[in-house]
């Protein structure tokens, strides 16, 4: 059975938009298996709404099953027999709009602009003449971020300016992501998560699973029949061409190849030739560009380090891709031993630390501090980094973080050296005040918890 957890926010921007006295047009779209459908669904449901679904084939086709669709829910016989053109179909679907809001929900649709690049134009002049003045809200939904934004949302795309709206869908935050495994720990539920990150199919597949984690990786990626088995390749294809390419930096990047200079170094090839790349794969979400928090200047800042946003692709390309040949004949045991042997260490531990940090957020939000942050991010040089520095950048506060992702209980010790590292940063250094925040999911030692008592400026978590 599947959950629909969280999206609080999204459901409030629709019906906001629903109770707008104008048509209104929204756009939504993200990543594949982030759950676009099953808002729409959610949405919809109990409202007057038509919900189509675009698929692969030509534009013939799709006008074809559209216009069934609109036949049938109009109650239009003619329109059923007939042959309209896109035009003639929309307006015959809202003739009758009345006083109650018509809701149509368009889903894929970028299928339809791939199989007509002027498939955008025809939406334009179908939303100038037939839709603007209705009683109407439409909906443009799309798992291809790079056509989604391309054919609506881009300043040269015939339908730009015309949203009243749009929805990026991200994943689930683990904040929410108890509420799939309800009677699950924090340690394991982190260790689910640093498998299927936020996506609701891949949690849906793992929490439906039963056995322990090793057990359900092992079912569902690393067999050739599991549904996650081959995921980058399908998820990449959709959105670039030259798949290898994109594949090779993300293993780059996966091996622990962060600065640009050893991506290249690493590949074999100029510096200027990632630039391209790794442009794309930010715009997908799949990258990031960080840099320490504190600097002024992040997009001319020469620390920058590239990161892998997604837990999945993360996960995959770290442990599944470099033994693939292996798991392809079903020989899963390599996969399977370096999994088992780095999974606490190379992976799960660097989850934890953006989980503390999104945490934070949630702290500042609950007021822990006498203050309130507006940045929080890593800080590093080149020999030291602490995971966790946060502050206001109109005051004089920092807060420095240190994150345990182990068995054992934190002390003291942790706390000296996160000061000492603390140190280092310069950041209105003579002027500032210091915070200290700890996070361990082994729980602390009874020393540290009695220092923690009688330190305004400690907070264990």
């Amino acid at each position: 059975m599947e959950l629909f957890v969280d999206r609080d926010r999204e459901l409030l921007f629709l019906e906001e938009q629903r109770a707008e006295k104008k048509a209104s047009f929204v756009v939504l779209y993200g990543r594949r298996r982030v759950g676009k459908t099953a808002l729409i669904s959610r949405f919809i449901r109990k409202k007057r709404a038509l919900y189509f679904l675009a698929t692969e084939e030509g534009e013939g086709e799709n006008r074809e099953a559209f216009r069934n669709l609109a036949a049938e829910f109009s109650g239009n016989e003619l329109l059923q027999h007939s042959e309209a053109d896109w035009l003639l179909i929309w307006k015959t679907l809202v003739q009758g709009a009345g006083e109650e809001r018509l809701i149509i929900a368009i889903d894929e649709f970028q299928y339809l602009a791939q199989a007509n690049p002027a498939f955008p134009s025809v939406m334009q002049k179908v939303w100038d003449t037939v839709l603007a003045d209705k009683n109407i809200m439409l909906i443009l939904c799309g798992s291809s971020v790079s056509m989604m934004e391309s054919a609506c949302l881009s300043y040269g795309s015939p339908l730009y300016g015309r949203r009243t709206g749009q929805i990026k869908l991200a994943p689930i935050p683990f904040s929410h992501y108890g509420k799939f495994f309800p009677k699950t720990g924090e340690r394991e539920l982190a260790e689910l998560y640093a498998v299927t990150g936020g996506i609701p199919k891949y949690i849906e597949f793992f929490r439906n699973d039963s056995g322990g984690l090793f057990e359900k990786i092992h079912r569902n990626i690393l067999s050739t029949s599991g549904f996650l088995y081959d995921e980058p390749a399908f998820l990449l294809q959709k959105e670039v061409s030259e798949i290898g390419s994109y594949f090779s930096i993300i293993k780059t990047i996966a091996a622990g190849n962060h600065k640009l200079a050893q991506i290249a170094a690493a590949m074999n090839i100029k510096q200027t030739g990632l630039s391209k790349y790794l442009g794309t794969l930010i715009s997908l979400d799949i990258i990031e560009r960080e840099v320490p928090v504190t600097e002024e200047k992040p997009e001319k800042s020469k620390r920058g380090r590239y990161r892998i946003r997604d837990n999945f692709l993360l996960f995959w390309f770290k442990f599944v891709f470099p033994s693939l040949s292996y798991v392809a004949i079903g020989k899963t045991a390599v996969a399977e031993k370096k999994i088992k042997e780095n999974f606490i260490d190379g992976h799960a531990s660097f989850v934890y630390e953006d989980l503390c940090r999104e945490r934070m957020w949630e702290l500042d939000f609950s007021k822990k501090w006498g203050f309130t942050i507006d940045r929080c991010g890593r800080w590093w040089d080149h020999r030291e980094e602490i995971d966790i520095a946060a502050y206001d950048s109109g005051g004089e506060d920092i807060i420095f973080g240190e994150c345990k992702f182990t068995a054992k209980k934190t002390g003291p010790a942790v706390l000296r050296e996160l000061e000492r590292k603390s140190r280092l940063v310069d950041w209105k250094n003579g002027q500032r005040r210091d915070h200290f925040i700890i996070f361990s999911i082994g729980g602390y030692t009874e020393e540290l918890k009695a220092l923690a008592k009688t330190r305004k400026d400690l907070l264990l978590k």
